[in-house]
C-alpha cells in the first residue's frame, strides 16, 4: 500500500470530518481544530479555505468516479440501461448530497470567472466522458457514438442531481431517470444507426 503524503492524510481527515459533521459554514480554524491540525497547516497545504474546498470537491468526485469505474467491470456485460440505473444509484446517494452541493456551488463560481475555482473546471467533463465511454466500449458501442451519449448522460444526471438537491423530490427524479435509462435498453446503438 503506498504511503500517503501529509497533504493527502489531512485532506482525508477533512473529508471524514465533513462527512460526519456536515460542511456548514466553518472557518478554517474550526476545520483545523476538528481534524487535529492548525489553520496554518491547512493554508500551507491548500493555500486558503477556497483551495481546501476545491480539493475536497475534487477528492470526493475522484472517489465517486473510482466507484463508478467498477460498475459493469465484471466478466458479464451489463445492459446500458442497467448501467445508467447503477450510475444514478451511486450518484444520488444521500451521503453525497452535501458534497454535490459544494461541487455545484464551486463549479458555478468557476463558471462566473472565479479563478480560484478553475482547477475544479479543468478536465472535469472530459474525465466523466472518458469513464462513461470506457463502460460503453466494454459493451461494444462504437467510440464516437459512446462519447455523444456519454455527454448526454452526464447532462441528464447533473440536471437530475440539481433537481434532487433543489427539490428533494427523489421519486420524481428517479422516475425521470427511469425514462432516460429505458431509452438505452437492448442494442440501441444499432437501432439508432439505421
Amino acid at each position: 500500500m503506498p504511503v500517503q503524503s501529509a497533504r493527502a492524510r489531512l485532506l482525508g481527515s477533512v473529508i471524514e470530518h465533513f462527512t460526519s459533521a456536515g460542511l456548514g459554514d466553518q472557518s478554517l480554524r474550526q476545520i483545523a481544530a476538528a481534524v487535529g491540525s492548525s489553520h496554518r497547516m491547512l493554508i500551507y497545504h491548500f493555500g486558503s479555505k477556497d483551495g481546501l474546498l476545491v480539493e475536497v470537491a475534487r477528492a470526493v468526485e475522484a472517489r465517486t468516479m473510482a466507484q463508478f469505474e467498477t460498475i459493469g467491470s465484471g466478466d458479464d456485460l451489463t445492459a446500458t440501461d442497467e448501467l445508467a440505473r447503477q450510475m444514478w444509484h451511486l450518484l444520488a446517494d444521500p451521503a453525497l448530497g452535501p458534497f454535490e452541493r459544494l461541487f455545484f456551488a464551486l463549479y458555478g463560481r468557476g463558471l462566473q470567472g472565479d479563478q480560484r475555482m478553475r482547477p475544479l473546471l479543468s478536465g472535469n467533463i472530459e474525465a466523466w466522458l472518458d469513464a462513461q465511454a470506457a463502460l460503453a466500449a466494454a459493451n461494444g458501442i462504437p467510440e464516437d457514438t459512446a462519447r455523444v451519449h456519454a455527454r448526454l448522460g452526464l447532462a441528464v444526471t447533473r440536471g437530475l442531481l440539481l433537481d434532487l438537491l433543489a427539490t428533494g423530490d427523489r421519486a420524481g427524479v428517479d422516475a425521470a431517470l427511469e425514462v432516460f435509462a429505458g431509452r438505452y435498453s437492448g442494442r440501441w446503438w444499432i437501432d439508432s444507426a439505421s
